[in-house]
C-alpha cells in the first residue's frame, strides 16, 4: 500500500510542471472576474461597511466601558463589606436563647441589644433571663398603640397641652451667654411652620483632628467663617476737595483675621466705576468719573463691603469644651458654605435652620433635625412628651419629600376631606373652591364626621360586630 502512495504522489507532483501555461491563463481569468465583482457590488455593501464600522466602533466603546464597570462595582461593594461587623460569639449565643424563649412573640431589636449588653456587663441576670424577657414583652405590650386608634389626635393632644405651659421669653444660649436663641412657644411655633429663616438661627461648628486641639488652627479656621467688614478693620477718610477715599487699615486686626492689603485692594476693585492702589500701609480710592454725589455712594459702599468670611454668619464664640477640644458657635447661619471650609466635621456640624438642613443634607437629616429641635425645645421648659408624638409630627411634614407647615399653606392644606379643610380656616373659600371642582367627601376623618353629626370611623367606632342571640343553655 505504502509503494502505490508512493508512485501516486510522485505523479502529481509531475502534473504540475507539464501544465504552466493554462494555470497562468486561469489566474489571468480570475483577476478580472474579481475586479468586475469589485465593481458590482461598490453600491451594495455600504450599508454592511457602515454597520461593519458601527460595530467596530461599538465593540471599541465597549471595550473602554467594560473595564471600568467592574471597578465602579468594586467601589459600592467594599464599604458594604465593612459596614457589616462581625457580632461576638458571647452575643450569638444569648441572642439564640432570646429568640428561643421569644419563640413567635416580637421585641425590637433595639431593645434586644441592649438586653443582650446588659446581660454580658451583669453575670446574674443570665439565670433571670426568662424573666427579663417577659418583663420586656409586657412593656412592649402596654407602649404599643391599639388598632384603629387615632393617633394624630392623641399626638396633637400631648404636643399642644404642655405647650400652654410653655413660656414666652428668649433666653441665652447653654453655656454661651453672648449668643442669643429663641426657645420656648416662639420657637416651637417657628419649627412647626416650618419657616424659611428662624428669628436666631444659630451653627455649633465642631472641628477634627488638629483644628479642635490647636487654638491657632481653632481660629484660622473661625477666620474664615465669620464674615468682616472693611468697616470693622479699617478707618475710612473722604477727600472732598480731590474727589479721593482714603482706607486706613489697622494693622494688628489685620494680622489677627489673617488678611493682607493686597487682599482688599482686590475686592475694592470689585466695585464699578473705581480704581484702587496701595501706597505703604494705606490704600487710595479714586474715582473714574468725579462726582461729589458718587464719591458719597463710594464711601457708604466700601463702608458695607465684605473682606473675608461666610454671607450670614455675623458673630463666632469659640470655646474650649471639656470632652470636645475647641467648638465655634456662630450667630448666623450657612450650613452649605461651612461644611466646605477645611477642618470642619461634617458629620457632627448643626444648624437650628431645619430648612437649610433639608436642602443641604436631605429630607431625612430634615426630619431627624424636626424632631430634635422640638424635643429639645419641649425638654429644656421641663415638659416630658413622648418622642413618639414628636416622630409623627415629623412623618406628617416630611411625607412628600419636602418640609411643609401644619397649618393652611401646608398639611391642612392638601387634606382629602372637604369639611375638615373648611372646619380649620377660611371655611367659605375651601366649600366654594370644593363646589367648582365637583369634590366628594368620604367623611373617614374625626373633624368632618363631628360636623356631620356620626359616630367617628376610629377606636370603637372602627368596629363593626353583629352578634346572633339564641337561647341560652340550661334556660
Amino acid at each position: 500500500m505504502a509503494k502505490k502512495v508512493t508512485s501516486k504522489g510522485k505523479k502529481e507532483l509531475k502534473k504540475p510542471k507539464a501544465t504552466k501555461k493554462p494555470l497562468i491563463k486561469k489566474i489571468k481569468v480570475t483577476k478580472k472576474v474579481t475586479k468586475e465583482k469589485k465593481e458590482i457590488t461598490k453600491i451594495k455593501p455600504v450599508k454592511e461597511s457602515v454597520k461593519k464600522t458601527s460595530k467596530k466602533i461599538g465593540e471599541k466603546a465597549e471595550k473602554e466601558i467594560k473595564p471600568e464597570e467592574p471597578e465602579i462595582k468594586k467601589e459600592i461593594l467594599i464599604p458594604q463589606k465593612i459596614e457589616e461587623p462581625q457580632e461576638p460569639e458571647e452575643h450569638k449565643k444569648v441572642r439564640i436563647e432570646i429568640e428561643k424563649i421569644l419563640e413567635d412573640n416580637f421585641l425590637p431589636k433595639s431593645v434586644i441589644e441592649e438586653i443582650i449588653t446588659n446581660i454580658l456587663k451583669d453575670k446574674e441576670l443570665k439565670s433571670k433571663l426568662k424573666n427579663v424577657i417577659s418583663r420586656a414583652l409586657d412593656e412592649y405590650k402596654r407602649n404599643s398603640i391599639d388598632p384603629a386608634e387615632a393617633c394624630g389626635i392623641v399626638g396633637a393632644q400631648s404636643i399642644g397641652e404642655p405647650g400652654t405651659q410653655m413660656t414666652m421669653r428668649t433666653f441665652h444660649y447653654a453655656g454661651v451667654a453672648e449668643i442669643n436663641v429663641t426657645l420656648g412657644l416662639p420657637r416651637l411655633i417657628e419649627i412647626v411652620d416650618a419657616r424659611s429663616t428662624p428669628s436666631t438661627p444659630m451653627m455649633n461648628i465642631y472641628l477634627r483632628d488638629e483644628y479642635r486641639i490647636n487654638p491657632e488652627l481653632a481660629k484660622e479656621v473661625a477666620n474664615k467663617i465669620e464674615i468682616t467688614k472693611l468697616n470693622s478693620i479699617a478707618d475710612i477718610e473722604t477727600d472732598l476737595t480731590n474727589l479721593v477715599v482714603y482706607i486706613k487699615p489697622n494693622m494688628k486686626t489685620l494680622k489677627n483675621k489673617g488678611i493682607t492689603i493686597e487682599e482688599i485692594t482686590e475686592n475694592i476693585k470689585k466695585i464699578r466705576g473705581i480704581d484702587a492702589k496701595a501706597e505703604k500701609d494705606n490704600i487710595k480710592v479714586s474715582l473714574d468719573e468725579p462726582s461729589y454725589k458718587k464719591l458719597l455712594d463710594v464711601n457708604e459702599t466700601v463702608k458695607d463691603l465684605k473682606v473675608k468670611g461666610i454671607d450670614g454668619i455675623k458673630r463666632i464664640i469659640i470655646r474650649n469644651e471639656p470632652n470636645e477640644g475647641y467648638v465655634i458657635y456662630s450667630e448666623g447661619s450657612n450650613l452649605e458654605k461651612v461644611l466646605e471650609i477645611e477642618g470642619v466635621d461634617p458629620y457632627r456640624t448643626t444648624t437650628n435652620d431645619v430648612q437649610a438642613v433639608g436642602k443641604v443634607l436631605g429630607i431625612e437629616a430634615a426630619r431627624n433635625m424636626i424632631i430634635q429641635e422640638a424635643h429639645g425645645t419641649l425638654s429644656e421648659q421641663g415638659l416630658n412628651v413622648d418622642l413618639r408624638h414628636i416622630m409623627l409630627v415629623a412623618d406628617v411634614m416630611t411625607a412628600d419629600g419636602t418640609i411643609r407647615a401644619i397649618g393652611r399653606h401646608g398639611v391642612s392644606k392638601e387634606k382629602e376631606s372637604v369639611l375638615s379643610r373648611a372646619a380649620f380656616e377660611i371655611t367659605v373659600s375651601h366649600l366654594l373652591q370644593a363646589a367648582r371642582r365637583g369634590e366628594t367627601d368620604k367623611l373617614g376623618g374625626v373633624a368632618e364626621n363631628i360636623i356631620v353629626g356620626q359616630p367617628v370611623r376610629l377606636g370603637t367606632g372602627a368596629v363593626e360586630l353583629v352578634m346572633k342571640r339564641g337561647k341560652t343553655k340550661g334556660a
